[in-house]
């Protein structure tokens, strides 16, 4: 085959391709510790906007996840507690983290990409009795936990749970949706005993409808095997969302199956977005290459070249 042989330069064309992805993949990695290092958003259940957000995330998004073991997941409460270390820390458009997890630490259902709202952890625990039961408090990992502390809050070595976020007590968040419609301004918590330690998880956009259903009105949601989802545990933790890619996962989400809700909550403005990416993508080459050659050829080293190839010419002529 020659050097212009079409079917080697498609091939190595392709490998350049693979190899370049792959590079890419592997910064990624390196930068978050996790793999995959991207997740693509499905839902709109975090999105701020209905027109979609830069700088929040929206059905289509590419999100990338760093390792949990390499970063504290920071709370909604304690980013509104001004006597927390992590005061204004803000993510993804809100004061904490968002984190991706499995539902009870279920493999088989969907993984859940929701804000922390606040995390509860053990007071105070004693030993089971002989019957490995508790004759106070909650059973969990051969404890009985017989108070909580919520960090972040007034809620410290408490048998339940009692809290209202309307900046007196923790951060503000306000309810609209059926919350609001029965006259809850603000997300609450009232005598919640949790059935382990955990986090409080709750999408941007779901009007305080927390996914484990500790709010008045909230629904909560549900694992394949084990029903209603408990406060997420730190194994229970794929990752910390960070920054976005936007618009991209819409490509994904095209050609998603199964228990998808495919491109029916993206956005339309992604959709729009997403063509003049592409279209800027495909003209760039074009725009870029004849741009630089242009600029080669007026470099002093490419125009002494061009004399000296025109002298070594006329030099050839006289010659013959």
């Amino acid at each position: 085959m020659s050097d212009h042989d079409p079917t080697r330069t498609l091939l190595r064309e392709l490998v350049l391709a693979a190899g370049m992805i792959s590079l890419l993949v592997l910064a990624m990695w390196a930068h978050t510790g996790s793999m995959p290092p991207l997740v693509v958003v499905e839902s709109n259940s975090m999105q701020h906007d209905a027109g979609g957000e830069v700088g929040t995330i929206d059905a289509g998004d590419l999100v990338l996840v760093h390792s949990p073991n390499d970063n504290r997941i920071i709370s909604f409460a304690e980013a509104t507690d001004k006597d927390s270390p992590y005061y204004g820390y803000e993510s993804l458009g809100m004061e904490g983290d968002v984190i991706i997890y499995e539902r009870n630490g279920e493999s088989e259902s969907t993984p859940i990409i929701h804000r922390a709202l606040f995390e509860i952890e053990i007071g105070a625990s004693t030993a089971p009795n002989s019957e490995n039961k508790c004759d106070a408090g909650v059973l969990w990992d051969g404890l009985c936990i017989i108070s909580w502390t919520v960090p972040g809050t007034d809620q410290i070595q408490v048998e339940k749970i009692n809290l209202i976020f309307d900046g007196e007590q923790v951060g503000k968040y306000s309810c609209g949706g059926a919350a609001a419609q029965h006259g809850s301004v603000w997300y609450s918590v009232e005598n919640y005993t949790p059935m382990n330690p955990g986090y409080i998880t709750l999408g941007d956009n779901n009007d305080c409808n927390d996914d484990q259903a500790v709010f008045e009105f909230a629904q909560g949601l549900n694992s394949i095997h084990s029903g209603m989802i408990r406060p997420v545990q730190e194994d229970w933790v794929i990752g910390i969302s960070g920054a976005e890619i936007p618009w991209l996962g819409t490509v994904k989400l095209m050609v998603s199956g199964g228990d998808s809700p495919g491109v029916s909550q993206v956005p339309g403005a992604s959709f729009v977005y997403l063509i003049v990416f592409v279209i800027v993508v495909l003209l760039l080459p074009v725009i870029i290459d004849p741009t630089i050659n242009s600029i080669l050829r007026r470099s002093p080293e490419a125009i002494e070249a061009e004399r000296e190839a025109v002298f070594a010419k006329i030099y050839s002529s006289e010659e013959e």
